[in-house]
């Protein structure tokens, strides 16, 4: 007999109903955060940042692909990596087809990664994506847009950070990354620190008069909202109920 609370028809109506309340009070505030997002000061854009693409090599500006708007997601997948990073390989399976909605109201949808194109060209293939994969590779762009640090940085207990928050670059890196990070670390190929000096997070950026801006970026829970399976999982009975690294590459369930 379950365990959880049970109850008529009519009680989970209006259990329902009070809880539809808040839900709506949430989805307001929500759009209140739009606004404030969009609300943010620009920065303008004027280092010479070079990407590899599929059409060659291209900038900043570039990227655009002839619209007003850019939204990067930064998609973990270092130099050394054999595979992409599962948690993004799970995000990336969400937003795949809305590129092409996007880019029918004026905003390019994309990845940019560190490791060379070649390497991404292969597992974009291995996952049947469509969506524009850019290569940084040589390039400080996830340096700049802090998803990324260097081995020297993993050498100091000083000036990390990641989202906005200092962060001891040495003590994550002689953490091993528990028991989830190390595996998410062996199932790309390298070890934890190697790992590591990827981050995942999101950035915008708009043209206007010539000019590019850096509008906005996300990071660590700030990208909940773009993992579509969470969104799916909150609603569900027993919402996550996480007890570890359970979630693979699409193609990879029916190996377990």
């Amino acid at each position: 007999m379950t365990k959880h609370k049970t109850g008529t028809r009519e009680e989970w109506r209006a259990a329902r109903i009070e809880l539809l309340a808040a839900e709506k009070e949430l989805t307001h505030r929500s759009d209140e955060l739009a606004q404030r997002r969009q609300a943010l000061p620009w920065v303008r854009i004027d280092k010479p940042y070079r990407f590899d693409t599929d059409g060659g090599p291209a900038t900043l500006p570039d990227l655009f692909a002839g619209r007003s708007q850019l939204m990067i997601y930064h998609f973990m997948f270092g130099p050394d990596y054999k595979a992409g990073c599962p948690s993004c390989s799970a995000i990336a399976d969400g937003f795949d087809r809305s590129v092409v909605h996007l880019a029918n109201h004026d905003v390019t949808l994309m990845a940019v990664s560190r490791a060379p194109l070649a390497k991404l060209q292969a597992y974009k293939k291995r996952m049947g994506w469509s969506f524009p994969w850019a290569s940084a590779f040589g390039s400080d762009f996830n340096l700049d847009f802090g998803v990324g640090v260097t081995e020297a940085q993993q050498r100091r207990s000083d000036g990390g950070e990641y989202n906005f928050t200092p962060q001891d670059e040495k003590a994550v890196a002689d953490s091993g990354g528990g028991d989830i990070g190390g595996a998410i670390a062996a199932g790309v190929g390298v070890d934890w620190p190697t790992f590591f000096r990827e981050r995942p997070g999101m950035s915008t950026f708009i043209r206007d008069g010539g000019a590019v801006y850096h509008t906005y970026s996300a990071y660590a829970r700030g990208l909940d909202g773009l993992w579509g399976m969470y969104q799916w999982l909150d609603r569900a009975p027993l919402g996550r109920n996480e007890t570890g690294f359970w979630w693979r590459r699409h193609d990879e369930y029916d190996k377990r």
